[in-house]
């Protein structure tokens, strides 16, 4: 059986395969996945919030997009993948609560899907893959044998992006 590697909330593990990354229950939060296909290493980081900036200082870097993701991208490079061939995949960022008066503070999860997708783009790695919005929570995991990301969820089923 292989390697269950797992991911708590604002949180971040890298590996190598036949490991698998799993983390459970995103709502509002996002499982960003970086994948080499060629040497087969990968990593899964748990963010809970957009952006460092806007917050009070956090002594967890990994609890953001703009902080997390250099943290996980320099760690799976360390392993040996290749930063050209690296794809990503992102799930989560859920919309968990209804609110009469939404503000765009209150919008967390599409705030962390954009945020997700901002950091991707300024470090120069594809998403090729996304399972974004909703009104429900994920469990997300990387199989690093195949880069196939597994989301599941208690009413839709499974599925693979």
């Amino acid at each position: 059986m292989p390697e269950l590697i797992r991911v708590g909330m604002a949180d971040y593990k890298v590996g190598k395969s036949p490991a698998t990354i799993i983390s459970y229950g995103l709502g509002s939060c996002i499982g960003i996945s970086l994948y080499d296909p060629q040497t087969k290493i990968g990593g899964l980081l748990h963010i809970m919030l957009p952006d460092s900036t806007q917050a009070r200082a956090s002594d967890n870097p990994a609890k953001f997009a703009d902080t997390g993701l250099p943290l996980m991208l320099n760690d799976v490079l360390k392993l040996g993948a290749a930063k050209n061939r690296l794809v990503a995949k992102i799930a989560g960022g859920a919309q968990m609560f209804a609110f009469s008066n939404a503000t765009d503070i209150m919008r967390v999860g599409v705030r962390n899907a954009e945020a997700a997708k901002k950091a991707l783009k300024a470090h120069g790695i594809k998403l090729i893959a996304e399972d974004t919005g909703g009104t429900y929570g994920r469990t997300v995991q990387i199989e690093l044998d195949t880069g196939v990301y597994k989301v599941k969820t208690i009413d839709k089923g499974e599925k693979e992006i």
